[in-house]
């Protein structure tokens, strides 16, 4: 009864457009003083407090202004140039530079509205320009980007990662295969849909060209190996990486003299908002984490779905259900922080490996980034592109069922996440 009274208390809030995090610690709130009485309020803001403390979750700040310095500072033009000289010759050549841009990005910002706002805004009116469909245009952009989540480094994957004690760097190495499985599937679906529709072909393979902008990019290149070489080297860890991230790119950017500090003060005050709203996100949920271990509903709801079956497999096949519902609802760091203590007990009652449900899990909610209502990336793209949600939509079903198809292999060949993981942590 206390849950449903929890539930419609949370749908009311929510309805009224009251944020997520503010509506979960009221209604955390209200329960608790049904259940346990008053005396729980006055240790509230302690429990809050200690629930935002958590060291892992400075690199999303740091993580989002090294991706707005890549921008301002003319590196992801350079890294645009060059994808456009290597894949341009390509049916649909700019749909390719899209992707191949995306993938990128990724290894830099860790977040998909990041890489979709950065990016969008250069390469959407320039397909728009060449003759791509709007709403086309956008798609390739918003599902593109959507990568930046299950590539490593990931802002999801550390807030998983949290919620979850498993260990940070583990997640982002499971991600790397997925990741650049994914952006080949998209980029097959992004060519097959080029010649279905005759688009055009951005520029000839030219080898001295390749190797002009490779030249110009190079400083850029170096970016995801002093970040991603330091964190899986163990040199840092994946906060101190986000720092690294911050400052190599401040020196790559005053190299190529193209910083911008009006941009620079933007993107810093954005993500102090975006670090504000995560953290006030986490805050709520140790609230709800509290009254979910005192009700024990974590292992009454592993209990009631081991009674049905105990497959792992079948578990996974249910847990994807419920977390593609969840994903058209909630933006990704919510549903993490609401979903993951509930049905932490049931993955590791049935034996599957944290690490790789962590994968799984962004995994979906990268598909939920897609879908309206609450499609956060889909959203950014329609607005740069200015294309109606509902034409972007139908020309992101092809995109949407390749991340499907990644889901599924993901889900049940546990080895694609996993082989590195395996070699490089656990052999």
């Amino acid at each position: 009864m206390i849950i449903l009274t929890m539930f419609m208390v949370l749908l009311l809030l929510l309805s009224i457009n009251v944020p997520i995090a503010i509506g979960l610690a009221v209604t955390t709130i209200i329960a608790m003083v049904m259940k346990t009485g008053t005396s729980f309020l006055i240790d509230t803001a302690i429990v809050m407090f200690d629930g935002s403390m958590k060291f892992p979750l400075i690199a999303i700040p740091l993580f989002i202004l090294a991706g707005s310095i890549m921008n301002s500072a003319g590196i992801s033009r350079r890294l645009i140039a060059f994808a456009s000289a290597l894949v341009g010759f390509i049916k649909g050549g700019l749909s390719m530079i899209n992707i191949a841009t995306s993938m990128f990005f990724a290894e830099i910002s860790g977040s998909a509205v990041a890489d979709v706002a950065a990016l969008g805004s250069i390469l959407i009116p320039a397909m728009k320009k060449k003759g791509y469909p709007g709403a086309f245009a956008a798609a390739v952009t918003s599902s593109s980007a959507s990568l930046a989540i299950i590539i490593p480094p990931s802002i999801p994957m550390i807030v998983y990662a949290v919620m979850s004690q498993s260990s940070v760097v583990q997640l982002f190495v499971a991600g790397i295969v997925p990741g650049v499985i994914g952006g080949f599937f998209l980029m097959l679906a992004a060519y097959i849909t080029a010649r279905r529709k005759n688009f055009p072909v951005e520029e000839t393979f030219n080898i001295p060209n390749v190797k002009k902008t490779a030249k110009d990019a190079a400083l850029a290149f170096l970016l995801p190996v002093i970040i991603l070489g330091g964190i899986f080297g163990g040199v840092v860890t994946a906060t101190e990486g986000a720092g690294l991230a911050v400052v190599a790119s401040l020196i790559i950017g005053f190299i190529y003299k193209e910083i911008d500090f009006k941009r620079l003060y933007e993107s810093a005050t954005e993500g102090a908002i975006q670090t504000a709203s995560v953290m006030l996100l986490v805050a709520a949920s140790v609230l709800l984490g509290e009254f979910l271990t005192i009700e024990q509903i974590p292992q009454k709801v592993a209990g009631s779905i081991i009674d049905f079956t105990n497959n792992k497999y079948a578990v996974l096949g249910i847990l994807n259900v419920f977390l593609l519902i969840i994903g058209f609802f909630l933006h990704s760091v919510a549903a993490i922080i609401l979903t993951v203590p509930i049905v932490m007990p049931l993955v590791n009652a049935v034996g599957i490996d944290p690490v790789h449900f962590g994968i799984i899990v962004t995994l979906n909610l990268a598909i939920g980034q897609q879908t309206p209502p609450v499609a956060s990336v889909l959203v950014t793209a329609c607005s740069v592109a200015k294309a109606d949600i509902w034409d972007v939509t139908r020309s992101n079903i092809s995109f949407i069922c390749v991340l499907l198809i990644l889901l599924l292999l993901v889900t049940y060949v546990p080895a694609i996440p996993m082989t590195l993981v395996e070699y490089f942590y656990r052999s």
